[in-house]
């Protein structure tokens, strides 16, 4: 279940190779498997971007996508986000990631009945309406998790953010292992990677060292305010992007820390809306 096919492994390798660009958020997935990126996918890096572009990322769940945003690279809802929205990006060279929650049920989406309540555990704190996945129910989680990235490629995102992939750490309902949750992002890398999307890990800090092979780049929330951002050099040392994002600290407090460690970062509201305050 974890290791890709021949096909696979070879997307892997050559997302790599993309992801190597120094400073870049070169997070987009080839058209198909062996080929280079083609331009449209592959932003251009910090040094590229011209005297006062801005070459942030925009991170934005709620509320209609700002597409005026002047950054590189958006990373927004899969299902609230109409197509038109992703073309429209693309064709202004940005690289588009679409957020999936793969480790909670979310009662408001349309597909949220497709699974049985057993393999949904407990609320997750401050979300209401979110419940943790067993992420053990393979077999059951792995068709569901296929047909939303299906929709993410269908929709022309280059890649997918792939949230809450960190339950054995929290009050799931569960009784979920170390073991148990590699096994399950290492599934979800997979699943994106077949279908030509790169993936994220988001947060799950304790197994960075073990999942950075299998993932593109790396999204976080809040490492400086907890003091965790070190964990992340995994993938700094692969030369692979860190989207990186606080909400109660002021730039002042984070922004030379990160930015010298090589992240993209930006400070947003909790709710992310269309306001960011990007580093300079």
């Amino acid at each position: 279940m974890n290791a890709p096919g021949r096909e696979g492994a070879a997307l892997v390798r050559m997302l790599r190779r993309l992801a190597g660009v120094a400073a870049s958020i070169a997070v987009s997935a080839a058209c198909s498997i062996g080929s280079g990126p083609t331009p449209e996918a592959t932003p251009e890096s910090a040094s590229e971007s011209g005297a006062g572009g801005d070459t942030r990322w925009q991170y934005q769940l709620q509320g209609a996508v700002d597409t005026s945003v002047p950054a590189r690279t958006f990373v927004i809802d899969l299902f609230d986000t109409p197509e038109s929205v992703v073309e429209e990006l693309k064709a202004g060279g940005r690289t588009v990631i679409c957020y999936v929650n793969v480790g909670a049920s979310e009662d408001w989406r349309a597909d949220s009945a497709a699974l049985p309540a057993e393999v949904r555990g407990t609320e997750l704190e401050d979300w209401p309406g979110e419940f943790w996945y067993d992420v053990r129910r393979t077999d059951l989680l792995e068709p569901f998790l296929a047909s939303r990235f299906d929709l993410c490629r269908e929709k022309g995102f280059d890649g997918v953010e792939a949230d809450n992939v960190d339950g054995w750490t929290n009050d799931s309902g569960f009784d979920l292992t170390a073991e148990d949750q590699l096994a399950y992002n290492r599934l979800v890398a997979r699943l994106a990677h077949e279908r030509s999307l790169t993936i994220g890990l988001k947060n799950d800090l304790d197994q960075v060292a073990e999942l950075e092979p299998d993932f593109d780049f790396a999204v976080n929330e809040q490492c400086a305010q907890y003091d965790e951002c070190g964990k992340l050099e995994p993938f700094v040392r692969a030369g692979k992007p860190v989207l990186h994002v606080e909400y109660g600290l002021g730039t002042s407090a984070f922004c030379a820390e990160t930015t010298g460690m090589g992240f993209e970062s930006i400070r947003k509201p909790r709710e992310l809306t269309v306001p960011r305050e990007p580093c300079p």
